[in-house]
């Protein structure tokens, strides 16, 4: 097999590998991201303070009374379309909960404040407006029914 046969053979086979690793990673809910001021528990990040993901921003009034669904997008994504469909389904169908869509182009200093990486980032995020989880990518239904689930247990 010549050089260039081998290249192509290792090209493809990297491509899968990192193909496979995006379909099963992508939407899952995983924790929060570390944030200045806070603590390590085991797999997850919390917050030392109750003070909201929104404060200082447009959003910070549009909190839902029991979560809130925080969709950074941004206009050329597709898998940001399916995403806010299946969020603004789930706040319409659920009670107490909000949909928040920013557009993470025009909204930089949020997307850095938070460690926004790529797009769709969806943040669940207590009635108070604090992180509990997050998931890069866009999630399935019933991932994101799940992770509100827990949320607003974990509130309660």
């Amino acid at each position: 097999m010549s050089t260039g046969a081998w290249v192509l053979v290792v090209a493809v086979v990297g491509a899968l590998a990192f193909g496979l690793f995006r379909a099963v990673t992508d939407g899952r809910f995983r924790g929060t991201h570390h944030v200045p001021g806070a603590e390590e528990e085991g797999e997850t990040v919390t917050r030392r303070t109750e003070e909201s993901v929104l404060t200082g921003t447009p959003w910070a009034a549009e909190l839902g009374e029991r979560a809130t669904l925080l969709q950074f997008s941004s206009a050329f994504c597709a898998p940001c379309r399916a995403t806010r469909r299946v969020l603004e389904d789930i706040a319409t169908a659920t009670p107490g909960v909000a949909h928040i869509e920013v557009d993470a182009e025009h909204h930089l200093d949020v997307v850095r404040r938070l460690g926004i990486l790529r797009t769709p980032t969806t943040l669940v995020l207590s009635e108070q407006g604090v992180e509990v989880t997050r998931a890069s990518g866009a999630p399935t239904k019933q991932q994101v029914l799940s992770a509100l689930d827990r949320a607003v247990r974990d509130e309660a």
